[in-house]
């Protein structure tokens, strides 16, 4: 893709040269199409179904006789994950969610690593989890080249700040509340 050059005015030597307010059309043009497709998607009776590779099977088979903590955190980071195959969780999130220890869970993630089912990329303390396209997809095909960019974030009460726990612990004895009137 050859680069644009925008100014204020038009450059007639360039043919890759337009204008603030061309490329503002065009920029506004592509978000319109953008947040249809978001609504379109939305809307769409398959938003809850992920696409499966039917040869990631035999695999799977070979994953749960293997590790079963392995193959239930991949079922995990799939059910989880945003469009573009992404989510955003900590160790203790998983070990929180399956009653397991940080070895337990750091083993798993190892043979999820080394099989190529995952692709694990830092950010501070948390693990973005980029579950392999070429296994599971959770998306139209045209998203397919946009894989390990979004991401669902799953954040973990107990690895919060004091405050921010005692919000939760607010908006949880709210909610009770609320649910017993």
């Amino acid at each position: 893709m050859a680069e644009i050059s925008v100014g204020s005015s038009y450059n007639v030597l360039n043919s890759n040269s337009i204008t603030y307010e061309e490329r503002q059309k065009q920029i506004k043009e592509e978000e319109n199409r953008e947040k249809e497709s978001r609504e379109k998607a939305k809307k769409s009776p398959f938003k809850n179904f992920v696409q499966v590779n039917k040869d990631y099977y035999k695999a799977e088979d070979w994953l749960m006789a293997k590790s079963p903590i392995a193959y239930r955190i991949f079922k995990f980071l799939i059910n989880e994950m945003d469009d573009y195959n992404a989510v955003v969780c900590s160790y203790k999130v998983l070990q929180e969610n399956f009653g397991v220890s940080q070895d337990t869970i750091r083993r798993a993630i190892k043979i999820l690593k080394e099989k190529n089912y995952v692709y694990v990329y830092k950010s501070g303390t948390s693990n973005v989890y980029a579950v392999n396209k070429n296994i599971v997809w959770n998306s139209w095909g045209t998203n397919y080249k946009y894989a390990k960019f979004g991401a669902n974030i799953i954040l973990s009460e107990s690895e919060q700040e004091k405050s921010v726990q005692a919000e939760i612990k607010m908006i949880k004895e709210k909610k009770i509340i609320l649910n017993e009137e």
